[in-house]
């Protein structure tokens, strides 16, 4: 080979490794507009309250009416990114999720609002559902795809606790619109860089063979399952808002239970119909998968439990300790920190060495250590000696997290990549969903029998979030049981 074709071979391969470079900052950077604005809006929901004029109860849809829309539209959406192109399933919920944006933040009124915020969820569900699909199709070799979802894990990890730090931040020194606008200028930036760099789509054949274009509706036609997508959406949907109200109905409610029993009845009949349907919107030889099984029930249990963390921990500084919102934030940072440092530092090369059921493991046994722990908070916390020591406990996160979605991804095919990742980002949000509707109603249920025995409000709420953070620790363990039996040991 000449000198100059040696050059170019060379140049070639530089240029494909910077353009995945620089699609993976897209595909992070998209996921971290999603979920700093699922935390920012939590730390900002008093300055919109009094604002706007929001009743308390109509206060919870502006997160409600996010969450519907993003946990029933995942699978749908990663499903028609395989079919009509995952890069224009993401190109498409990213400009909806921006212009959705800036909807939110010009609202002047609370039905404005929760109309933007539904369409957030919108945006939100087709760029998030198959980022991941994409990714591991752009990193097929185990080294580079172990470090590009560890990256990509992280923004999901440590994006919470940093959104909580900006929501804070923005709301006080701005106003809470802001909290919605600066999602604009990261929204459009990775628009415009995403086009450039993300890989093109390729069309399905009614036959199912891979076409030469870039996708068209014919494709979408000839193999969509309308009656299937209909009935998973509207199941997952209406489940979802059932889990959301319980904490208004009760588990036992005649609301809970019939709201409950259609939603079940709904998702039964979808996977009745998968199982005969001529061309299913999800095969079922996605199950067959242990790892993908395994993978998905983990994380529903795991993100349920995490729940305690992320959220119960900052309503004890705030409502206990007396912390300010922007001071909360500060608190929970040194947890990101923990987490970025081990996912993108070591997790790695711990997969890369002892593989991804071991490294998930021992990230699980370290979530469990920092739930028992947090059982013994007491009343009067000092930060410095009983909460900063356990924030390093969080690098658990950055272990587990990576390794579950390199698990949850493992045996996807490219042709159900975009599925595979569209039920994991469903299985999430329902851990999320049930998590804060069984945690927050067990916490306030504690709480309110040891008013009535006496207590004070603070070793009430205490005694409440203790049971809280007991229950997650116990959900943990769950998670570690079925990881070590379901998931297999895998050759490396």
């Amino acid at each position: 080979m000449s000198k100059s074709a040696m050059d170019t071979a060379t140049d070639t391969v530089r240029n494909t490794a910077v353009n995945r470079a620089l699609a993976l900052g897209v595909l992070a950077s998209g996921m971290l507009m999603i979920v700093l604005d699922g935390s920012i809006v939590t730390v900002a929901m008093p300055a919109i309250q009094d604002d706007l004029g929001f009743s308390p109860a109509g206060l919870s849809w502006v997160v409600n009416a996010y969450l519907i829309a993003f946990g029933s539209l995942l699978l749908l959406a990663g499903r028609l990114g395989d079919l009509l192109g995952r890069r224009r399933m993401f190109l498409a919920g990213t400009g909806v999720f921006t212009a959705a944006s800036l909807l939110a933040g010009a609202a002047t009124s609370p039905a404005i609002l929760i109309a933007a915020r539904f369409l957030q969820g919108v945006g939100s569900a087709m760029a998030a559902a198959v980022s991941l699909g994409i990714l591991v199709t752009l990193f097929t070799e185990p080294g580079e795809r172990a470090r590009a979802i560890a990256v990509f894990s992280f923004t999901g990890a440590a994006g919470a606790s940093i959104g909580q730090v900006v929501g804070g931040l923005l709301t006080d020194a701005l106003s809470w619109h802001w909290i919605f606008f600066i999602n604009l200028p990261i929204g459009l930036a990775a628009l415009a860089l995403a086009v450039r760099v993300l890989p093109g789509d390729r069309a399905t054949d009614a036959d199912g063979g891979k076409g030469t274009g870039t996708g068209t509706g014919r494709g979408l036609a000839a193999r969509a399952d309308v009656v299937g997508a209909l009935l998973i959406t509207a199941g997952l949907m209406l489940g979802i808002y059932t889990v959301v109200k319980v904490e208004q109905y009760g588990w036992v409610s005649a609301h809970t239970l019939g709201l409950g029993a259609l939603a079940a009845a709904l998702i039964g009949a979808f996977i009745a119909r998968q199982a005969t349907a001529r061309t299913p919107l999800m095969p079922l030889r996605i199950f067959r998968s242990r790892g993908v099984v395994g993978a998905n029930v983990v994380q529903m249990l795991m993100v349920a439990a995490l729940f305690s963390f992320q959220i119960v921990l900052a309503l004890h500084l705030q409502r206990v300790l007396g912390y300010s919102a922007a001071e909360t934030g500060l608190a929970m940072l040194p947890a990101a920190l923990v987490i970025g440092a081990v996912s993108l530092g070591v997790s790695a090369r711990l997969i890369g060495r002892f593989g991804e059921r071991n490294v998930l493991l021992t990230g699980l046994l370290l979530l469990v250590t920092l739930l028992v722990l947090l059982t013994r908070i007491p009343v009067d916390a000092d930060y410095a000696t009983d909460v900063l020591p356990l924030m390093f406990l969080s690098a658990g996160f950055g272990l587990a997290l990576p390794a579950l979605t390199s698990l949850g991804m493992s045996d996807a095919g490219e042709e159900d990549a975009g599925l595979a990742s569209g039920l994991f980002n469903t299985t999430q949000q329902i851990g999320m969903a049930v998590g804060v509707a069984v945690l927050s109603t067990l916490a306030a249920s504690r709480s309110e029998r040891l008013l009535a025995d006496g207590a004070g409000r603070a070793e009430a709420l205490t005694g409440g979030y203790h049971l809280a953070f007991g229950v997650g620790a116990g959900l943990l363990v769950t998670a570690f049981v079925v990881a070590y039996v379901v998931l297999r040991r895998r050759t490396r």
